[in-house]
């Protein structure tokens, strides 16, 4: 759906329609101020026919102005009517307003008649139209006697209404006698002479209330003709009859209709079947716009009418067996109407003037002349008058020349009258606007601004800008006949004050005006067109700027129309909001932003959707018996198009209340061909589908039940397999019941061993799915095969699947079982297969069965636990990962098929060889000294094999988490503990433990410790705390520090031009004792590679940051104990991180040694 946002701005209209009001003015410009002397002019009057209600009183209007003020006077049938001799009739005061007393007595019939009123003072009379009083009349029917019409079915029928003549003429219609009104049709209309016309009578048009009734409005009262009877009665078979026209008769026919009146042309026709009204204007087209079609076209009708649609009408009736035609010629006649009608004129002494008076009409009309209301050709004289055709030309004028001047224009067909005085003055100019009148424009459209005046002679007109400014000219102004200063096109530079002057000879006058242009009002957010679901939330915006000085007020509409009274709609300052939106939300919303000068709207489309209706109104048809039509209609789609309709179906017979897919079709289809079984009672509903969801499925179709016929198909997923080696147990999956196609379904279950010349064994079973075949041999091969069948036959033979009788165990074991150990976790183990004969069901794979013995490092024996590994299918090796170092283990090897394991093979022993031990299960140190440490240890676990040696090595660690050199003890292995001695004090230590086999060192075990410290050395450090926090020994270590930070800037800046440093003798001091040759044969590092958890720190790495090293945690990262990623390497490999320049602090040379620190790291250590 396109989006539909619409805007209007009206200020531009405002002005146009201020413009046609200031124009209209202009007509009016100098219309004599009523403190002057002025002839009178007639204000107000009766209509020419004046129809009254003969129950109510007579109100003739005839209201005038003059200077002095008018009398009045009135003639009837063309003689005067004196009011003062008829009690009945009264004068209002100061009008010439005719009030018949009707009510008190009077009768309305007596005052009928033709009256005209007379307005005259000194300076001339006014006559008003003639004013025809006819009261209205709604005569009774005249009584009757009606005979029944008897009308034979299909014949045409006309019953005559034929009113009483009324004054207006009745408004006729048809009713019963429960007064409702009679249904009209194509077949049976009313004519325009107030007739009922039937076309073609039916039987259902017999009845007895036909009843015309004629309402007469101005004395709202209805008048009833008695009741016609129609007996309508049928002859077998009804003849067809081609068109024939009932009005007009003949084949032409005449119409003559007045200019601007409703030309109404009428044709109706019998025939049977009913004919068709078709319309043509011969040698042109209808009018478009003015063409309209009544009565079920039987009525054209055409408005406004001029001369133009004078013509040939052609209407044709039609139906299958022929036509009729009927040609009305249209004549269109004129009463006169104005071309020019005269207006008033003002002149002053001595001036010339004319009074024009031109109308047409057809045929062309009469014109005459009259002076004070009576014909100028027997008027006093006047000398400065001169009277030429259609026109009056005054010269040289005086006051004696004002009078005022009737023009009648007249024809057959009706009259015009119109009154102009020519009024003589001699007036100095006057401004009739007010004075510092404030006008307020939008920029960019029309100011007009007024300047009403009078004067005699008319005067002179001039626009100024401002107090001393220029005369106004150019084509940025338009200057008005009445005075009025237009600016087409206002900018915010017009604002301003603007000077009118107003001059002619006997004077000067002049008046001011302001002008303001305001800012226009604008809508810089206008709503958007918006899609909702129902009942979510929607907002329309409607953001608007405007002039400063200028109240907006914002005004939302619905469909043009006010907002409904809901607490669903929220009107913000800028927005509405709709809460919970329905389905009868959906619409155009209009904001509407007004103020005193423009308005602007913007409009935009509210859609809501929703999920589609239900289908409804299902039909079956075309029923065979394995496929039916089904047709629907679709519900409302909710403004979201229907996108496909899903059929479901329910089978009442075999599974009611159950619905099942059957199939779906896009959505501009509503019908759709189904397939269908056997023996179902169908039902049928429908769903639509949107992009919103799915419908409420249809209410369901009739049912149809189908015929019963043999089954299509046969069970699927038939297997035999015997559930004990003497059986064959037959399942397959039954058929559903739809798929029975009949009363009485069974299966016929049907076996043969296969390669055995056997005839088929075969039984019927029904209400089941398994059927089992006792005393089979032992796991052979059967063909099977199960067929469908019911009370009407079979089902088409079914294909035969092979299965097996049930299994027995494997009789024989696995030979030549052999074990091939890889290495001290891994062995290999090779079998023979057994012959298939002997696994008595299907092979499944051979299953090892291993445990271990004892280990060969301990005598001690445990719980054996046997581990299984199973290997599918037909292989004959396998391996046996996961083995214990050093131990005995015993295996055996078994078949396996569906029903179980056959016998073990003979136990086969081997053995594992040593490997590497656990780490040691315990490091403890205890009894710290000043120079000594007590080590206790625990053996592995897992010695794998049989210990040689303990490896124990460490370090201290400054207190700049640095390591120091590493010392290396092998321990005998028949110890669990030692004291380690000549340490230095309150120094900490890390340790890193191991054991040994003859196949290598196993995973080491880290802790660490710190032995005493001296009371002496104690002291001393506290004095050198005290010393530390004086001044001088603080400027002292800033200058310290500012002498090393220029000596690290020189080595950097030496290194980046190639320079080395003697670090290589360090590192060849200290060289990392677990650094371990790389294998020749495989590229990879030996058992003590770097990949080692425990490795010992190498030299230069850290601690973290509470000194302490976990157990198992990683020491062998440079990132984490030297530099990381930031430490490089010479040319020779050395590593030089430490004299990198990026390290946060450098370490003294004195950490190296195993020297006591200084008193200042003793210090520190506390801090």
């Amino acid at each position: 759906m396109q989006p539909k946002i619409m805007m209007k701005k009206k200020s531009v209209s405002a002005s146009k329609a201020s413009l046609v009001l200031f124009l209209c003015q202009m007509i009016s410009a100098l219309d004599v101020p009523l403190d002057l002397s002025q002839p009178p002019t007639i204000t107000q009057q009766s209509p020419k026919d004046y129809i009254v209600d003969p129950r109510e009183n007579i109100v003739i209007q005839c209201e005038a102005k003059g200077k002095p003020p008018p009398s009045f006077s009135w003639t009837r049938n063309g003689t005067h009517f004196d009011i003062d001799k008829d009690a009945q009739v009264t004068m209002k005061p100061n009008s010439g307003t005719l009030v018949i007393n009707i009510m008190n007595g009077g009768k309305a019939e007596a005052y009928e008649g033709v009256y005209q009123c007379t307005a005259r003072n000194e300076r001339g009379a006014a006559i008003s139209n003639n004013i025809v009083i006819r009261p209205s009349r709604s005569p009774l029917w005249t009584k009757e006697r009606l005979e029944p019409n008897h009308v034979r079915e299909g014949d045409s029928l006309v019953l005559h209404c034929r009113p009483p003549v009324g004054l207006p003429p009745p408004i006729i219609f048809w009713m019963d006698n429960a007064f409702q009104r009679l249904p009209q049709s194509e077949r049976v209309s009313q004519g325009l002479n107030g007739d009922l016309y039937f076309s073609n009578v039916q039987p259902e048009d017999t009845r007895e209330d036909y009843i015309c009734y004629a309402r007469f409005n101005h004395t709202q009262t209805i008048q009833q003709k008695q009741p016609i009877s129609v007996k309508v009665f049928s002859t077998k078979p009804v003849t067809e009859r081609q068109p024939v026209l009932l009005t007009p008769t003949g084949s032409t026919s005449t119409k003559v209709e007045l200019r601007g009146n409703v030309l109404l042309l009428e044709c109706i026709a019998a025939g049977l079947p009913t004919p068709v009204i078709r319309w043509i204007k011969e040698g042109g087209e209808l009018p478009a716009n003015r063409t309209f079609f009544e009565n079920f076209k039987k009525t054209l009708k055409i408005i406004d009418v001029s001369e133009a649609d004078s013509g040939n009408y052609k209407c044709i009736a039609r139906n299958i067996l022929g036509s009729a035609h009927h040609v009305i010629s249209v004549t269109v006649k004129a009463a006169p109407y104005w071309i020019t009608a005269p207006r008033n004129l003002v002149l002053s002494p001595g001036e010339d003037g004319t009074l024009i008076c031109r109308a047409n009409g057809n045929p062309k009309p009469n014109i005459s002349w009259l002076a004070n209301g009576v014909p100028i050709a027997i008027a006093p004289e006047d000398p400065s008058r001169k009277v030429d055709g259609d026109t009056i030309i005054f010269s040289h004028v005086q006051e004696r020349s004002s009078a005022v001047y009737q023009c009648n224009a007249s024809n057959e067909y009706g009259y015009l009258l119109a009154n102009a005085f020519v009024n003589v003055l001699a007036e100095p100019p006057r401004i009739l606007t007010t004075t510092n009148k404030l006008y307020q424009v939008i920029a960019d459209s029309p100011a007009l601004l007024d300047c009403a005046y009078f004067g005699s002679p008319k005067p002179e007109i001039e626009w100024f800008k401002g107090v001393k400014g220029s005369i106004l000219r150019g084509n940025e102004y338009i200057f008005h006949d009445n005075g009025t200063l237009e600016i087409p096109v206002a900018q915010k530079d017009s604002t301003g004050t603007y000077t009118c002057v107003a001059r002619n000879e006997l004077g000067k006058i002049q008046n001011e005006v302001h002008l303001e242009v305001k800012d226009p009002t604008m809508i810089i957010k206008q709503p958007e067109y918006k899609v909702i679901q129902r009942y979510g939330q929607v907002s329309f915006e409607c953001i608007i700027k405007h002039d400063s000085t200028l109240l907006p007020t914002v005004i939302w509409l619905k469909d043009n129309d006010a907002l409904p009274d809901d607490e669903r709609f929220l009107v913000g300052k800028d927005n509405l909001t709709i809460m919970n939106v329905t389905d009868k939300d959906d619409g155009t919303y209009t904001c509407i932003v007004n103020t005193t000068l423009d308005s602007v709207s913007a409009s935009a489309v509210l859609t809501v959707v929703a999920r589609p209706n239900p289908p409804f109104d299902l039909e079956l048809t075309g029923q065979l018996e394995r496929s039916v039509e089904l047709s629907w209609i679709p519900g409302d789609e909710n403004n979201s198009p229907i996108t496909n309709f899903v059929i479901e179906y329910e089978d009442g017979l075999h599974e009611p209340g159950v619905w099942h897919y059957q199939t779906e079709v896009p959505g501009t289809q509503t019908t759709v061909q189904l397939k269908l079984s056997p023996y179902v009672n169908y039902s049928f509903r429908v769903i639509a589908v949107n992009e919103i969801g799915r419908s409420q499925p249809s209410e369901p179709s009739e049912q149809y039940l189908t015929k019963s016929a043999n089954p299509d198909e046969n069970p699927s997923n038939v297997q035999g397999i015997g559930s004990e080696p003497d059986n064959l147990v037959i399942t397959w999956e039954s058929l559903k019941g739809f798929q029975s196609n009949g009363p009485g379904l069974q299966y016929k279950v049907s076996w043969r061993q296969k390669d055995v010349d056997d005839e088929w064994t075969s039984v019927i079973v029904a209400n089941v799915s398994k059927y089992i075949v006792s005393g089979t041999p032992t796991f052979v091969p059967y063909e099977i095969k199960v067929q469908a069948l019911n009370d009407l036959g079979y089902a088409p033979e079914p294909s035969e699947v092979i299965g097996h009788s049930g299994e027995d165990l494997p009789m024989v074991a696995p030979g030549n079982v052999q074990v091939h150990v890889i290495n001290s976790t891994l062995a290999k183990v090779h079998w023979d297969p057994v012959p298939l004969k002997t696994v008595r069901g299907h092979l499944q794979g051979y299953k090892v069965y291993y445990w271990k013995v004892q280990s060969l490092s301990r005598r001690s024996r445990r719980h054996v636990e046997k581990k299984i590994l199973t290997f599918r299918g037909n292989k004959t090796f396998g391996m046996l990962p996961g083995l214990e170092p050093y131990s005995s283990y015993k295996l055996n090897v078994r078949v396996v098929n569906g029903k179980g394991e056959g016998p073990a093979s003979p136990d086969k022993v081997f053995k594992t060889p040593e490997g590497v031990p656990s780490s040691p299960s315990f490091l403890k140190i205890t009894n710290p000294t000043l120079d000594s440490l007590t080590l206790e240890w625990g053996s592995p676990t897992h010695p794998n094999g049989i210990l040689i040696s303990y490896i124990l090595k460490f370090q201290p660690i400054n207190n700049t988490h640095e390591l120091g050199p590493l010392v290396e003890i092998r321990i005998p292995a028949n110890e669990s503990s030692m004291i380690l001695k000549n340490l230095n004090y309150s120094t900490r230590y890390k340790f890193y433990f191991n054991a040994q086999t003859s196949v290598g060192s196993g995973s080491q075990i880290t802790e660490e410790a710190v032995t005493i410290m001296d009371e002496g050395k104690m002291a001393m450090a506290s004095r050198q705390v005290d010393i530390a926090t004086q001044g001088w020994f603080i400027g002292l270590m800033c200058a310290v520090a500012l002498l090393i930070l220029i000596l690290l800037i020189v080595c950097f800046i030496r290194r980046n031009k190639g320079g080395k440093y003697p670090v290589k003798e360090k590192e060849d001091a200290h060289a990392d004792p677990e650094i371990q040759p790389m294998k020749e044969d495989d590229g990879t590092f030996g058992e003590y590679s770097d990949a080692e958890d425990h490795k010992p720190l190498k030299k230069g790495s850290r601690t973290p940051s509470d000194r302490t090293v976990k157990k198992e945690d990683s020491d062998d990262s440079l990132v984490d104990y030297g530099e990381g990623v930031n430490g490089q390497f010479n040319e020779d490999g050395s590593f030089i991180g430490q004299y990198s320049g990026k390290k946060e602090k450098e370490p003294a040379e004195g950490n190296e040694s195993s020297e006591a620190p200084s008193p200042v790291n003793a210090m520190n250590s506390f801090v």
